[in-house]
């Protein structure tokens, strides 16, 4: 086994040669408090990401210094805990690894919930816009905002939030302090989700109104055509790289609810007149209905072949 590093030959190191120390030692023993601020400085001058654990008035320099310093909540002295930024309540280090998995799940989440948002009001507004640059009536109107953001607002808020963590949580190595919570690669992902759905739903507005269908049953098809491919953006931003049968067996009662919630606000827009005229639908075939629901899983299917590339060529 390596000798340990001990005080007195830290000591004799310059700054830069502690630098390279620090890259091979595993130990360090009857180390100073003073020594130690200089052990998280060297750690930290290699590009490390620094944790640091202390109790001690004297631990207070060396947990202000680096990147995350962890006090003993039982233990530790005020001075420690003031310097710190976690506290550990019950003085288990075991807690440092549950905090790390809850918040890197935290922040995945947050992630997932931005690139939804961002991919779904991309058809939103090309739809939105569509109908005035090729002269068409005009599709979406107030209580069909209204109802995309009932779904949308439930799903950012819930289920994005009580998602699970990804396999790999704890396997990936920290990430850069200055790294961008929404970062290029997630807007460029977000941006190909909203054009693919954007697009396909736009085909079917436009083909229908060419085919002579009645214009409150185009609304209504492409209404639902729509939705239902915001519930395949919803499927494709539950996991960055699990595939949809593993992310499918991940528990979520916030999306089942959310799932009834439309279908059973859909199918009232269908079947109950007052509703149909507040949405200004028409009656809609079984052929209408495959075809939504058609759109919603070429969506899906396009998406999780394509999510693969996007994590080997653009990264996560």
């Amino acid at each position: 086994a390596e000798d340990p590093v001990t005080g007195d030959e830290l000591q004799r190191l310059s700054d830069a040669a502690l630098a390279q120390r620090v890259r091979t030692a595993t130990v360090f023993a009857r180390i100073m408090p003073e020594q130690k601020l200089r052990i998280v400085n060297a750690f930290k001058q290699n590009g490390e990401i620094v944790a640091m654990t202390g109790d001690g008035v004297n631990d207070a320099p060396s947990l202000k210094a680096a990147h995350i310093g962890i006090a003993m909540g039982g233990r530790g002295t005020d001075v420690a805990r003031e310097a710190s930024s976690i506290v550990l309540l019950d003085d288990d280090f075991g807690s440092i690894v549950e905090s790390i998995r809850l918040g890197r799940r935290i922040y995945d989440n947050l992630r997932k919930a931005m690139g939804f948002i961002f991919a779904v009001h991309v058809p939103i507004a090309g739809l939105a816009l569509l109908p005035l640059l090729l002269g068409l009536p005009i599709l979406l109107g107030p209580m069909h905002i209204a109802f995309l953001e009932m779904v949308i607002d439930p799903v950012c808020s819930l289920v994005f939030e009580a998602e699970t963590e990804e396999d790999d949580v704890m396997r990936r190595p920290p990430r850069a302090p200055d790294a961008p919570l929404f970062s290029g690669p997630l807007i460029a992902w977000s941006l190909l989700q909203g054009a693919l759905a954007f697009v396909l739903v736009a085909i079917i507005y436009i083909v229908a109104f060419e085919r002579g269908m009645p214009e409150a049953e185009v609304r209504a098809l492409a209404f639902f055509s729509l939705v239902l491919t915001i519930v395949s953006l919803i499927f494709v931003n539950r996991s960055f790289g699990t595939s949809l049968v593993t992310a499918l067996r991940r528990p979520n009662r916030a999306l089942v609810f959310v799932l009834l919630g439309v279908v059973t606000m859909l199918g009232l827009t269908l079947l109950w007149p007052f509703a149909s005229d507040l949405f200004r639908f028409g009656p809609l075939h079984m052929d209408d209905l495959a075809l939504t629901l058609g759109a919603g899983a070429l969506v899906l299917i396009l998406l999780e072949v394509l999510k693969p590339l996007w994590r080997t060529r653009l990264g996560s």
